[in-house]
């Protein structure tokens, strides 16, 4: 019988102190680190099944318009070529994510430039390449296509769900001594996962095996069964490692759909894998905003009005819009609120969930404007937003579950050595080198999904976890392993975890930072129903059973576990919903970041020169693994900052920079000596394990602390991210 636990109030006790094998949040290495440094761990496109065909996709070379035809003749005599697939069904476009049903949609229109429209099928790459370049398209170009969020003729809705308001924004900017209306934008980003997408197909009969890199595959079956048109019970998933994710790979994409339609049709195994071009032009992007934020402050700084209003770009149809103003209703105080939200319907590649959707763009826009509402009231950044940390959800008058921004400010402060700094800006100057600091908050939505685990302790005395949980480089692997061994009393090593197979216990998936504390909750109360089983055999209460190196210690009695099992395995099951307890408290995630940047006078370089974020997200399940995702949200926010954007063609919306040689990431040497501290903290509303997300909180504000700073050293105000050279260098002179 499995173990259900639906969150519907806080929990009462925290079962994982009272445990003694002392692994939970210690910085263990990953059991799968050697596989993955040495080559053997198997991604998508390795080990491919014998006879296995290769397919290219074919993109589109209009924003907008009709397929009439493909010259697919001359293709298919090619030397290889297996088959050209450009018939309805691949042009159909799968859900994005959650198991959404497809769009209804025209299957021949056209919606944007490099949408996939063909896949050639040959015996080599090379050959399918050869193929895709050359087919040619037959196209009715449609004229009224706009490509930008500028674009007059944008459709622009506007969300319901997405607006609220309280008391009087525009009376209270007319009565505050301290004001500021300004107007943020940042551009499109791309995921740029080091593993593009691939998806190897294999039909046996009418059941689909599909060995694929994506993040959520008990949603993922469900997409590609409804884009197939067949039963969801005839689609097995296999994705044990996944070379990263940061969104894209949330929903099905192009390519698994593609290798599924090729597979059948051929009756071989057909592997598709995407080009870097590919990723960029077919998947998904961030969108591009436009924020204008309002805030009212009292002689004090006390904010008593706070607006936001955002405006983001997504393709005609797509339900997902960027959720910019998600952490705005809660961040700070202000009896006086307004939130608006419109998406400009434009032809570019569609956009959706980037790493944090919503506050990486949102929270930064929001933080910078506190430090213009900081400098304009004389009052220290920090301050001003200790000052206005609300005593509950302002927007719902709600409770907060746990809060830790006071703690996150005050320690980054102490740590980083903020009250050294210069508050006037331009005057530290190292040579041609202008100083500054600068800070911002973090903060992150905690979510809780619904997943499920099994886990068997054999009579050997070993764990084996069984899940589809997946491992996009977060840490999927050791943190499971080591809520099993601290429960069962075992050491790490004898733990070991079965992951990427939606024939396994259906898991919450990797996304939203939901993952560890999901799917780790769900593995935790399996073990919990093997305690229960222990207890039964021993004849003792639960809360009497210490399990500590392969031992169960019950009054004076210290008995081997095997001895216990006397050759027999014992399974449970776990399985965790979310309930009740959203609605009664606010739960989110809390930091703050602080950064010394070095400004060239001259040229109008900016040098991130050090960098400390400090984080809270409930218990920690493994310190390595969490202050690596920090590592990595922060460095995303440095290239947020300082270098990244999508640049799209004016006339038909194609992205220009579609590789790594173009798209600038930050790269070692733009990445200073980053620090974190991860602050101590339980949250009994949040489950069981009272841990909670961590993956995307190090990105969420973490670019305002970067842009903040150079106003520091320079007095120059960047608004429009990001702060290349040429928006600089103007303000300096």
């Amino acid at each position: 019988m499995a173990a259900h636990h639906k969150m519907d109030d806080r929990v009462g006790r925290d079962r994982l102190e009272e445990m003694a094998q002392g692994v939970i949040g210690e910085p263990l290495d990953r059991p799968e680190g050697e596989l993955k440094v040495s080559g053997r761990a198997t991604y998508a496109m390795d080990g491919l099944p014998a006879g296995c065909r290769h397919g290219v996709l074919v993109r589109s070379t209009v924003a907008k318009g009709r397929l009439r035809a493909f010259d697919v003749d001359s293709v298919e005599r090619l030397p290889g070529v297996r088959a050209v697939i450009a018939d309805d069904r691949f042009i159909k476009n799968p859900a994005q994510g959650m198991a959404g049903k497809a769009p209804a949609q025209d299957t021949r229109e056209i919606l944007f430039f490099g949408q996939p429209v063909a896949l050639v099928v040959a015996d080599t790459f090379e050959q399918a390449r050869h193929g895709a370049q050359i087919l040619r398209q037959e196209v009715e170009r449609a004229e009224d296509a706009p490509v930008s969020l500028d674009d007059p003729t944008a459709q622009l809705d506007t969300p319901s769900n997405k607006q609220s308001s309280s008391g009087d924004i525009d009376a209270a900017m007319r009565a505050s001594p301290f004001t500021i209306d300004a107007t943020y934008t940042t551009p499109g980003h791309a995921s740029a996962a080091m593993e593009p997408h691939a998806s190897v197909a294999t039909w046996e009969d009418e059941r689909l095996t599909l060995q694929a890199s994506y993040q959520m595959l008990r949603y993922n079956r469900a997409e590609l069964a409804d884009a197939l048109g067949i039963e969801e019970d005839n689609v097995r998933l296999l994705a044990p490692y996944v070379g990263g994710g940061f969104g894209s790979k949330l929903g099905i994409a192009p390519e698994a759909v593609a290798a599924a339609i090729a597979s059948k049709e051929l009756g071989t195994p057909v592997g598709v894998a995407m080009t870097r071009q590919n990723e960029f032009e077919m998947v998904l992007r961030r969108s591009d905003t436009r924020q204008r934020i309002r805030l009212a402050a009292d002689e004090t700084g006390r904010l008593i009005g706070i607006g936001h209003d955002a405006l983001v770009t997504n393709l005609p149809g797509e339900k997902f819009s960027e959720p910019v103003t998600q952490a705005t209703p809660f961040l700070y105080c202000g009896d006086n609120r307004a939130i608006g939200h419109k998406i400009a319907r434009i032809h570019r590649t569609p956009s959706g969930s980037v790493r944090a959707p919503g506050e990486a763009v949102g929270v930064t826009a929001l933080e910078i404007a506190i430090d213009e509402l900081a400098a304009a009231c004389g009052i220290d950044p920090v301050e001003l937003r200790r000052r206005n940390i609300p005593d509950q959800d302002p927007s719902k008058e709600i409770p907060f579950s746990s809060h830790m921004l006071a703690k996150a400010l005050e320690t980054g402060a102490a740590r980083f050595g903020w009250s050294k700094r210069n508050a006037s800006p331009g005057e530290v100057r190292e040579g041609e080198w202008l100083i500054g600091l600068g800070m911002a908050s973090a903060a992150r939505v905690n979510m809780l999904i619904e997943s499920k685990a099994s886990v068997t302790l054999t009579k050997q005395g070993r764990a084996t976890i069984e899940t589809d949980m997946t491992d996009i480089g977060t840490g999927t692997y050791a943190i499971l392993g080591q809520v099993a061994a601290e429960m069962l009393g075992l050491p790490v090593t004898d733990v070991e975890t079965r992951l990427g197979d939606t024939n396994l216990p259906p898991a919450s998936g990797s996304g939203g930072s939901f993952g560890a504390a999901s799917n780790g909750t769900a593995v935790f109360l399996a073990c919990e129903e093997i305690r229960q089983q222990l207890c039964t055999k021993l004849d003792c209460n639960p809360e009497d059973l210490t399990l500590k190196d392969r031992h169960a210690v019950v009054g004076n009695r210290r008995i081997p576990v095997v001895d216990i099992l006397n050759g027999e395995d014992i399974r449970g099951e776990g399985h965790v919903e979310p309930g009740e307890a959203e609605d009664k408290v606010r739960q989110a995630t809390y930091g703050s970041y602080f950064a010394e940047v070095a400004v060239n006078s001259v040229t109008g370089e900016v040098r991130v020169r050090r960098m400390l974020g400090v984080f809270a997200a409930g218990r920690i399940l493994n310190a390595k693994t969490a202050r690596s995702q920090c590592l990595g949200g922060m460095t995303f926010g440095i290239g947020m900052a300082l270098t990244e954007e999508l640049l799209h063609d004016p006339r038909d919306g194609h992205i220009v920079n579609r590789d790594f040689a173009e798209y600038h990431l930050p790269v070692n040497a733009d990445v200073p000596q980053i620090e974190v501290e991860l602050l101590e903290e339980r949250d009994a509303w949040a489950n069981p394990l009272q841990a909670k997300g961590i993956g995307e909180l190090g990105i969420c504000g973490a670019a305002a602390a970067i842009l903040n700073a150079i106003y520091n050293a320079t007095g120059v105000r960047i608004r429009d991210l990001p702060a290349t050279v040429d928006k600089v260098l103007p303000g300096l002179a």
